[in-house]
């Protein structure tokens, strides 16, 4: 995997560009909204430094050709409104996870739809990725039809796996193998 040049990708509305500090008050929006990290367990961001934090790590690993994550436009507005990408990748078994998340002015347009197909045709097309997986909590119902809707199977529902503020959640596996993308 090479990330350099960073691959920009375009979808029917939407543009996938490489995350910036100026990205960060949306970011911070994202990552700190409740509603919009509900079933991501991860600890709400408290400042924007919090957001930069994160962009730059989405970035370092970018730069190690680690893993790859896009800030999402729409194409006539360059504002972020929300993250995609891969993470845990393992090249060695041609495999990444899938990864999204969308400003709540912007769900319910088909945006993460269209997003996901996008960044999935650029996983199996030109990173040759075998299988990718999305690893989501069961009681996120949105997240389980976008990847449904993108041609993913339930692999695996793990009872109560997974603690997190005081809590025990279950964990869904989905997966997807390159020959049955459909673009």
């Amino acid at each position: 995997m090479l990330f350099t040049p960073f691959p920009i990708l375009e979808s029917e509305r939407l543009r996938f560009r490489k995350l910036t500090d100026d990205d960060a008050p949306e970011i911070f929006k994202l990552r700190s909204d409740p509603k919009t990290m509900e079933f991501i367990p991860r600890p709400l961001l408290i400042d924007l430094d919090g957001a930069l934090a994160h962009i730059k790590v989405i970035n370092d690993n970018i730069d190690a050709n680690k893993d790859i994550n896009w800030a999402v436009t729409e194409k006539n507005n360059d504002k972020c409104i929300g993250i995609m990408g891969f993470h845990r990748t393992q090249p060695e078994h041609f495999r990444t996870e899938l990864g999204y998340m969308i400003l709540p002015d912007f769900s319910g347009k088909g945006y993460v739809t269209e997003g996901v197909n996008t960044i999935l045709d650029f996983a199996f097309n030109q990173l040759h990725f075998h299988s990718i997986e999305a690893v989501i909590d069961s009681r996120h119902i949105a997240s389980e039809r976008v990847l449904i809707k993108n041609g993913f199977s339930k692999e695996a529902h793990f009872k109560e796996n997974f603690y997190y503020n005081n809590e025990f959640t279950d964990t869904v596996i989905y997966s997807l193998l390159k020959r049955n993308f459909i673009k």
